[in-house]
């Protein structure tokens, strides 16, 4: 009898524990099962491509046009609106056919508006024309639906003989027509021979 006691005593207690884990096993599920379910519900928020460190080509007819390189690119193609961010900043290269730099646009951030193909670039922006003209702004937006180039920031545009200061320029996609809207002044470079 007291054999029989003894394990009724076990099994009770065998009984509560086992009730216990599972208790416990299921509130972990059912938190799991929220923590995916808040995932996606906010996919628009998660890029669906995160690289790093990214250097690429494009071609445009089949010839080397650009390279692009970003220490960081996120694709965000459910967003509102779906848009491509570099938030680590990024450095554009344009070639000539024999793929000598013609070229470059670089910034510390950039963003891409993927229907309406207007870029936003930020911070430092730094661009040199095939005239070899180096622009220095703070804030500079690009649509390539509408070839142009523009800005409401201070602008220093530097060339072989003068530097031109304003706010505010309108450009084409290539920089090599542009107005400034509000001139601050132009000085010449000094000859140094």
């Amino acid at each position: 009898m007291t054999f029989w006691k003894s394990n009724s005593i076990n099994i009770s207690s065998i009984s509560i524990f086992v009730v216990l884990v599972l208790f416990s096993l299921s509130a972990c599920v059912r938190h799991d099962k929220k923590h995916v379910t808040d995932a996606v519900e906010d996919r628009a928020a998660m890029p669906v491509l995160d690289a790093y460190e990214v250097t690429t080509l494009i071609s445009d007819s089949g010839i080397t046009r650009y390279r692009i390189k970003t220490d960081s690119w996120q694709i965000y193609d459910k967003g509102n609106p779906p848009h491509w961010e570099f938030p680590k900043g990024i450095y554009l290269e344009n070639f000539n056919p024999d793929f000598s730099v013609n070229s470059y646009l670089e910034a510390d951030y950039a963003y891409y508006n993927e229907p309406a193909q207007i870029w936003e670039l930020d911070g430092n922006v730094h661009s040199l024309n095939q005239l070899g003209e180096k622009f220095e702004t703070s804030q500079l937006f690009w649509d390539q639906k509408q070839e142009r180039i523009y800005s409401d920031s201070a602008i220093t545009i530097t060339r072989e003989t003068s530097i031109i200061q304003g706010i505010g320029f309108e450009s084409n996609q290539d920089m090599t027509k542009y107005t400034i809207r509000k001139p601050t002044g132009i000085f010449p470079i000094k000859d140094e021979q």
